[in-house]
């Protein structure tokens, strides 16, 4: 049955932040029936995340198993991001949670919802870009799975940095989300199924009417403020948590 009310967020970084970040996060999850009645999480939700075979990561536990709890109530989805796209079979044989690597399509009221984390898109700078191809590649993945978790999970410890473009540069950061939203209006402009084009990855937020009853959403970063979004068959708001 297609959701009504669909709460999204995005870009937590939860293993990199604070741990009142992932405090407050926790109790995000515990409102978010009282929100809508379905989840989107849009990628990057931890800063690094890899499902091993018979191993996920120690940090974020607590996250993992509140996530699984929502899902037996409410429809969970999630994208896999530029830090956190390794999930494998993780999320929906054991939790539940509707994931994609790249993107999904999500039903939502009377139109539909596509997700796409946004990395490779916006990057301005071609190491960014390069990274985000090698991070996407399956070889990358196949060969990260012969690595002991300790001595990847240390890796990526000390290069988590290089996954994405971290630039502070408010001009940088002002022109990956004008490409960014470009890209997005071209999309919808090239799908018309699709009424609502949710992303992240910049970590601003961005709300925006393309066409009557289409719109391109960016929620902003959870490590920013605790933003998240609302989306309806008829609108979209951005919210800051608790609101």
């Amino acid at each position: 049955m297609p959701m009504e009310r669909l709460v999204i967020v995005s870009d937590a970084h939860l293993g990199s932040v604070p741990d009142r970040v992932e405090e407050t996060f926790l109790t995000f999850l515990d409102h978010v029936p009282a929100l809508g009645d379905g989840l989107l999480v849009n990628g990057d939700l931890f800063d690094f995340w890899f499902a091993y075979r018979r191993v996920i990561p120690r940090a974020g536990i607590r996250v993992v198993a509140r996530l699984g709890e929502l899902a037996r109530r409410l429809p969970v989805a999630m994208t896999g991001g530029n830090h956190d796209r390794w999930g494998g079979s993780f999320w929906e044989k054991d939790l539940g949670i509707r994931f994609h690597p790249h993107e999904l399509r999500i039903p939502l009221g009377g139109r539909t919802a596509l997700a796409v984390h946004g990395d490779g898109i916006a990057e301005q700078r071609w190491s960014a870009r390069l990274m985000s191809r090698i991070t996407r590649h399956p070889v990358t993945s196949a060969l990260y799975h012969v690595v002991h978790p300790d001595v990847g999970i240390w890796l990526v410890d000390h290069m988590s940095g290089h996954l994405a473009d971290s630039t502070r540069d408010s001009a940088i950061l002002d022109a990956a989300a004008v490409r960014q939203r470009s890209w997005a209006e071209h999309r919808l402009a090239s799908d018309p199924e699709v009424g609502l084009l949710v992303m992240g990855h910049t970590h601003r937020p961005a709300l925006s009417e393309t066409d009557p009853g289409r719109h391109y959403l960016n929620p902003g970063a959870w490590l920013d403020g605790n933003r998240y979004a609302i989306a309806t068959a008829s609108g979209v708001t951005l919210n800051q948590f608790p609101g």
